[in-house]
């Protein structure tokens, strides 16, 4: 992972446009290519991002240090930096990843034991369906045999909504699984995940804990 702490200003092109006006800011490259924008607030979420897959390229203009970042899309980042005041490179390792906590691991195995509550004639594959990145909470079919992927959280954001999309982008290479589409699943999703979740194409599923354990009515609401 590279870190670097730098006054910059940055424009970001693609289906909108955006525009930071020049501030102290934490940039984040990560081994994945992604590249991420970070203030001082807002907890973990950044200013702004692109997700791999993306190419980093640095270079010169106007007497600044721009760095252009290009995704499969075409859609760029552009960061003019104006004063670097740290720039600095780790080796993390492999992650082990996450360990999920008794709820949401309750979640996932009461949902296996009733994969029909997702919608009529759906069948399982098989729990923790392991990946090149992680295993895949649950993988299914529905009712026309088609592939589905589903993310289980306790609280739904944005960044369990970029995990599915990487699992997704792994499972629609094999061709014994494509088409897979994607379900989100929590017991309370974020508006902006909703919204980036819609937008890749995924459902969004509303989990009740206490139907889901037969204590009331036990369907789930479907978004």
């Amino acid at each position: 992972m590279r870190l670097v702490i730098a006054r910059c200003s940055v424009d970001y092109a693609g289906r909108l446009t955006a525009h930071l006006p020049s501030a102290p800011r934490l940039i984040l490259v990560k081994a994945d290519g992604s590249v991420s924008i970070h203030a001082d607030d807002r907890a973990y979420k950044p200013l702004n991002w692109m997700s791999p897959p993306c190419t980093l390229k640095e270079g010169s203009g106007d007497g600044a240090n721009v760095w252009t970042v290009v995704n499969k899309a075409g859609e760029k980042l552009i960061i003019t930096m104006e004063e670097v005041l740290h720039d600095s490179s780790h080796e993390l390792g492999t992650d082990p990843g996450l360990i999920k906590d008794g709820v949401e691991a309750h979640l996932q195995e009461l949902l296996a034991d009733r994969i029909e509550t997702l919608g009529e004639g759906y069948t399982l594959i098989r729990r923790e369906y392991m990946t090149a990145i992680g295993p895949v909470d649950i993988l299914c079919r529905d009712a026309a045999g088609a592939t589905v992927a589903v993310e289980i959280k306790r609280r739904g954001e944005i960044d369990g909504v970029e995990q599915l999309t990487r699992y997704l982008e792994l499972l629609n290479r094999d061709p014994h699984l494509a088409p897979v589409r994607g379900v989100f699943a929590a017991q309370e999703i974020k508006p902006q995940a909703r919204v980036l979740a819609n937008d890749r194409g995924m459902d969004c599923v509303v989990l009740d804990y206490d139907a889901l354990r037969g204590i009331e009515d036990d369907k789930l609401r479907l978004f």
